[in-house]
């Protein structure tokens, strides 16, 4: 019999992050591998990675920056920095943006010191700080926070991102949503040199049927889940095709089976699934009906 500390932690372990190396994900890695082991150049190429928010954006940009982590040279002396992860700015502010790369890779200033520091100031020092950490690409999440700027706003922000590509001949890539794709396309010069790459939604077809297959397998359940085509289509169908949401769903129905002693994903299970964004909203619904 299992025991409930055993449970526990296979619980906790579903509820962590986990990657699946599915190969629409892996596409992309190998594309962002390329860009960041490329001899360095005048004009760097880039990539910007746009899809619908959940899609899986972030999860790809940050086992990149895993690969890439920072390592330390004994004989110079110097943590070497070839990736730098950042998320954009909730508005496009050239001087919020300088600060957070500073405070990204630990530079030693308070933020008093900082704000008072003119922006010229500021970019010159990250320039020659990203410069001697041997920053080969940076990649910026959420750039889609740059459409709640204003158009000057914006070109400004873009500006900067070519800029800081072009000083430091790195590669610029960009995750955000479909949305944020013709603000990139208003710098002619920036939308050449990135490279555009769509995450579609999931769709019915093999390559779904592999990645919910995979991804079960990944659940440490005592045993094999042998869902049938209309559960796959169930959950496509609840999903809506966005990753997160699959995942969600595949790690609730895998603690649930936990919680229960089935130890696998049954079709029934799957049929009698709610999304929690549905629960939240039944919740609401009963409640404003009890207020009237």
């Amino acid at each position: 019999m299992r025991t409930e500390t055993e449970a526990d932690g296979r619980i906790a372990l579903i509820q962590s992050d986990i990657w699946i190396g599915f190969p629409r994900a892996e596409q992309v890695l190998d594309r962002l591998q390329g860009l960041i082991e490329m001899p360095r150049q005048t004009r760097m190429p880039g990539l910007l990675v746009h899809g619908a928010s959940g899609i899986g954006k972030t999860m790809i940009a940050r086992n990149l920056s895993r690969r890439y982590a920072p390592e330390y040279d004994p004989e110079s002396g110097i943590t070497r920095t070839p990736l730098l992860l950042l998320q954009a700015p909730p508005a496009p502010d050239e001087r919020r943006f300088y600060m957070h790369i500073l405070a990204a890779v630990g530079a030693p200033s308070s933020a008093l010191s900082l704000r008072a520091q003119s922006v010229a100031s500021l970019e010159v020092r990250v320039v020659g700080l990203l410069r001697d950490l041997g920053l080969r690409m940076i990649m910026i999440d959420e750039v889609h926070n740059l459409l709640a700027g204003t158009h000057r706003e914006q070109r400004r922000f873009l500006n900067v991102l070519r800029y800081l590509s072009n000083e430091l001949e790195a590669s610029l890539v960009c995750f955000g949503v479909s949305e944020a794709v013709d603000a990139i396309r208003g710098d002619v010069q920036l939308a050449r040199r990135l490279d555009e790459h769509h995450l579609p939604n999931w769709r019915d077809d093999a390559e779904f049927s592999d990645m919910i297959q995979t991804l079960i397998a990944a659940m440490p359940l005592a045993k094999k889940s042998n869902l049938k085509v209309k559960s796959l289509k169930q959950i496509l169908a609840l999903t809506g095709g966005v990753t997160s949401r699959v995942f969600s769903l595949v790690k609730d129905l895998s603690i649930d089976a936990i919680v229960t002693g089935q130890e696998c994903i049954t079709d029934d299970a799957v049929a009698k699934w709610t999304p929690v964004w549905s629960r939240h909203a039944n919740t609401q619904r009963r409640l404003e009906k009890a207020r009237a």
